[in-house]
């Protein structure tokens, strides 16, 4: 039981009557022990809860860096190529794939749709890419690559929520959040749990994609700008100098340890410590979120622009944001919804511009992570929250525009650094892309898998609310140890 509801109990009356059957004499050998809580035996982690913590099983990883292509790219056109799919281009789906199922934007029977893509293998194990993201190649050999996941969902929101929460509803904790909460902070001065958002737009499961849901708030993901105030009222308004934020903090703080003392309630002084934190960060995320400290040569390799909000300025806040021991960095980058409704989002032209705007910094961050000795304890992980479809998106069936349509049966992410393979490929998809044929890995395995790099276990990480024990995995996940080194 979590120390804020053992607290709460002490000071009811039911729990007081449930719990005193022994009488006047168990009621005064309580006195005689002095039993009663009060602020004093609130446990330190609740007073500092983002304090560091030791893993209890051995760690591989120390901070993950979470790459999410919003929307989910498709996977046949960039990591899994299917030469039967291109020989079979154009034909009808076969009837056992798409009988009885229910697809996002397709119904009938839709017509196979094989790659465009010309591919090459890469790095010392071979592992296959296509010439849409050309600068992944110069990493291949760091890369640990699952042709093999598979989802339970197939809409945006309730999928990426099951990615981050281990639910498609919202109000569970996120990933980020259960880490901290198991490991805490190595940074007193910074949030645990940072998230940074690129090409316009919110997550598709909103802030609760990276927030703490009923865990306690200090939890949650601060969100970062790359353009503008680094994070939203993180500046003192006018008139109002950090001499004159100290004294008004003080006394806020005064008045919450009064409150503290009277009620003992462990959230009185979380809170302290987030206002307590936030002065710190006024000072501290400034530096950190400013790149034109970095070197012209480190600006070109990842293509960032000081001032500009872009997936390639996330990503070097990303290894900044790293260095500075940040536990959790959370990247979203909208538009990898690839329908092929719109040029935009047509999987010839549309994924190749798309792609140059992520490939080339998101391997900039690999090799820069691995050249300052972090990337063996930052574990770096790139995907979306599900596949896309072998057949043509059923609004497309009569243009000249190829897209396809959400699949959760199967589809590929990788990791790298942080204790997992390098240049590794695991699992396999069926020689038309419709599903696993060897070493399924649920999102809950992923997750299970993650937690297990950070010497997490992730049937023992739980939190007692509405009278259960609630986890990332809920009841299900299992480690796959064939992807750590």
């Amino acid at each position: 039981m979590n120390p804020e509801h053992r607290l709460l109990e002490a000071r009811t009356r039911r729990y007081f009557l449930q719990n005193s059957c022994l009488g006047l004499g168990g009621i005064a050998l309580g006195a005689l022990a002095q039993a009663s809580p009060s602020a004093g035996s609130v446990p330190f982690s609740v007073r500092n809860p983002l304090m560091p913590q030791k893993s209890p099983l051995p760690a591989k990883a120390k901070r993950v860096i979470y790459l999410h292509m919003t929307g989910s790219p498709p996977n046949l056109d960039l990591f899994d190529p299917k030469p039967e799919l291109v020989k079979r281009d154009g034909e009808d789906c076969p009837d056992a794939f798409v009988k009885g199922r229910k697809f996002a934007f397709t119904s009938g029977i839709p017509k196979l749709l094989g790659s465009r893509r010309r591919w090459s293998r890469h790095g010392s194990s071979g592992i296959w890419m296509s010439d849409a993201i050309p600068h992944f190649r110069e990493v291949a050999d760091e890369m640990c690559v699952i042709h093999s996941m598979t989802t339970d969902q197939f809409n945006h929101a309730p999928a990426e929520l099951f990615v981050y929460t281990g639910s498609p509803r919202a109000g569970r904790p996120s990933m980020g959040s259960w880490i901290t909460y198991g490991l805490g902070s190595e940074n007193r001065d910074l949030p645990g749990f940072m998230a940074l958002i690129s090409s316009g737009t919110q997550p598709n499961g909103g802030n609760h994609s990276f927030g703490s849901g009923f865990l306690p708030s200090v939890f949650q993901g601060v969100q970062c700008r790359s353009k503008g105030d680094p994070i939203l009222y993180s500046s003192n308004p006018i008139g109002m100098n950090r001499s004159a934020r100290r004294k008004s903090l003080d006394a806020l703080a005064d008045l919450n340890r009064l409150q503290l003392s009277e009620m003992g309630h462990p959230a009185t002084q979380a809170r302290i410590a987030q206002y307590e934190l936030a002065f710190r960060m006024q000072a501290s995320v400034p530096e950190v979120m400013d790149i034109s400290r970095e070197s012209a040569q480190t600006l070109e390799a990842y293509g960032a622009q000081p001032g500009v909000s872009s997936l390639a300025n996330n990503c070097l806040l990303a290894r900044r944001l790293a260095e500075a021991d940040v536990r959790f960095i959370q990247l979203f980058d909208w538009g990898w919804d690839f329908h092929g409704t719109t040029k935009e989002t047509g999987i010839a032209d549309g994924l190749t511009r798309k792609c140059a705007t992520m490939d080339k910094p998101v391997s900039a961050l690999i090799r820069d992570l691995k050249q300052r000795g972090l990337l063996d304890e930052t574990l770096v992980i790139w995907g979306g929250e599900f596949g896309r479809t072998p057949f043509r998106e059923g609004r497309t069936s009569k243009t000249s525009i190829l897209g396809r349509d959400h699949y959760p049966d199967v589809y590929t992410m990788w990791m790298a650094g942080g204790g997992v393979k390098g240049g590794f490929e695991y699992g396999l998809s069926d020689e038309l892309g419709f599903s696993v044929s060897e070493n399924p890995v649920h999102v809950h395995d992923l997750q299970a898998t993650i937690l297990r790099l950070l010497g997490l276990d992730h049937e023992r990480l739980t939190y007692r609310f509405q009278g259960r024990d609630y986890r990332l995995t809920d009841v299900h996940g299992r480690v796959i140890d064939e992807l750590i080194a």
